[in-house]
């Protein structure tokens, strides 16, 4: 008897444990995970330690810890790293099924999880482990949403699938589509993040600001929206004087639409305490935005990012980079003993790197007008980049490259300048005379051609302009230029 006693307080107290297990979101979790995408990771990790201990059975404390490795893992970019924790995706996962199935977050989080690690995977071209574990992840939202259709961190993942399905181009629609459970449009995924986005405004939600940061860059890359994109981030609550992260989202989003002036500042002034994981990618920013306004001290901010990366992206890029700095400062054999660092550094998986890659091998140095005009409207000084180009005529240019680029350049500043007639005037003479060349010059010519007329009412023509785009396949920028093009016709009905 007196061990059926002993078995039956066993049972008794493993069930009790059982009961126990929980997800609340406590102020301690919701300060962990706001130490988190702070960088704050010490903090994070000494929080993450006193609160299992205290309440071990707050399973929530699994996906804000998982949170401290994406981060870690995707700004590091070390690989040797990302081996060692990757285990630790099953681990916490087993934990959280162990959750009560009322709760809306037990399916929630292991959807959140494997996100994070299909973009890690994804971060180091794993691809088929990617799209695994995001298949896994929109199963998991979708059942998610049946049983709790109002539980809002469901929705702000699904929207950002949905309208990253909408994206996939036709050609290989139909194979995921036969592949996976995947579906949505841009339309669907805008629709529920901004669904999210007013239940915050209402609500005390506490993935607020991840929303809007999401919302922002849906609305820039997907929605051809610079400005309210632009508007949502700067009314977001951000702080980039003590929080990195913060930092890159707004120097990123100012730097896309020609704030590079604002980005320059906000670089300057970012927090850089040894109490912040280190993000050497801001040194990169801070270069590259100088260089667009052509200052004279941008190689430094290079250099120093390849001093503290880990990476293994925009090594290349960095090195050319520091090349056009001397090339613009008149120094050509600085030019041409950095841009050889583009064969033998880094790696040639990000289109930047690949692009960097080609300049080095083609052993043909940039037209300095031409390069001058590119970086100052990629900073958003239309009439500086205008006035140095005005006076040229394409007959001013060697080689069809440079014609070509010429054009191209010519079509971007007046679009800038809102010179709409006269941009696509030169936009259609890229396109006429490089839609069968292996540059990206007529197909974005063509995709901005469309952005003009969607921008104006014209539907009609901009459809034509789109679809134009998508039959043009250059060797560079195609997939991200298709993908823009796919969600202009996504937006339009076309």
């Amino acid at each position: 008897m007196r061990k059926h006693g002993i078995f039956i307080i066993l049972i008794f107290l493993l069930s009790k444990s059982a009961a126990q297990e929980h997800f609340t979101f406590s102020p301690e979790v919701k300060n962990i995970y706001e130490k988190t995408l702070s960088l704050r990771m010490t903090e994070a990790h000494n929080l993450i330690d006193q609160s299992f201990s205290q309440d071990p059975n707050n399973l929530l404390l699994h996906l804000v810890e998982d949170y401290t490795d994406f981060f870690t893992v995707y700004i590091n970019e070390d690989y040797e790293e990302f081996k060692s924790l990757v285990s630790n995706k099953d681990k916490r996962i087993k934990a959280v099924r162990k959750g009560p199935e009322s709760s809306p977050y037990l399916l929630y989080c292991e959807a959140d999880i494997r996100l994070h690690w299909a973009l890690l995977h994804l971060r180091f071209e794993e691809y088929f482990s990617a799209f695994s574990e995001v298949n896994k992840a929109f199963k998991l939202l979708n059942k998610n949403r049946e049983r709790f259709p109002d539980f809002m961190p469901n929705l702000k993942d699904l929207g950002i699938l949905h309208a990253a399905v909408g994206t996939i181009p036709d050609n290989y629609r139909k194979g995921v589509e036969l592949l996976t459970s995947l579906e949505g449009s841009i339309d669907q995924g805008q629709q529920e993040i901004e669904q999210v986005i007013t239940y915050s405004q209402e609500h005390d939600f506490v993935f607020e600001a991840e929303t809007k940061v999401l919302y922002a860059f849906l609305l820039l890359h997907l929605g051809n929206e610079k400005d309210k994109a632009w508007e949502v981030i700067t009314t977001g609550g951000l702080k980039p004087e003590s929080n990195p992260l913060h930092c890159f989202v707004l120097a990123n989003l100012a730097m896309r639409t020609g704030r590079n002036d604002e980005a320059i500042q906000l670089l300057e002034q970012r927090p850089q305490s040894r109490a912040f994981l280190p993000l050497p990618y801001l040194e990169f920013m801070l270069g590259l935005a100088k260089l667009r306004r052509l200052d004279e001290d941008t190689d430094q901010f290079f250099l120093a990012y390849l001093n503290k990366t880990r990476g293994r992206h925009f090594i290349k890029e960095a090195w050319q980079k520091i090349a056009w700095a001397h090339l613009l400062a008149g120094n050509e054999k600085g030019y041409q003993s950095n841009i050889l660092k583009c064969k033998t550094e880094g790696r040639a998986s990000a289109g930047s790197d690949k692009n960097a890659l080609k300049e080095a091998q083609s052993n043909q140095i940039p037209d300095i007008r031409l390069l001058r005009a590119r970086l100052l409207f990629d900073g958003g000084y239309y009439q500086q980049a205008y006035d140095l180009l005005s006076n040229n005529r394409t007959k001013d240019f060697p080689d069809n490259y440079s014609k070509l680029e010429y054009t191209y350049r010519m079509g971007r500043i007046l679009q800038g300048l809102k010179r709409n007639s006269d941009a696509i005037h030169f936009y259609q003479l890229t396109i006429n005379a490089g839609k069968s060349e292996p540059w990206f010059f007529a197909c974005n010519a063509a995709l901005q051609t469309g952005m003009i007329y969607e921008d104006s009412g014209k539907k009609r023509a901009a459809i034509k302009a789109y679809k134009e785009c998508l039959s043009i396949n250059p060797d560079e920028y195609k997939t991200g230029l298709h993908q823009q093009a796919k969600a202009g016709l996504s937006r339009l009905g076309g």
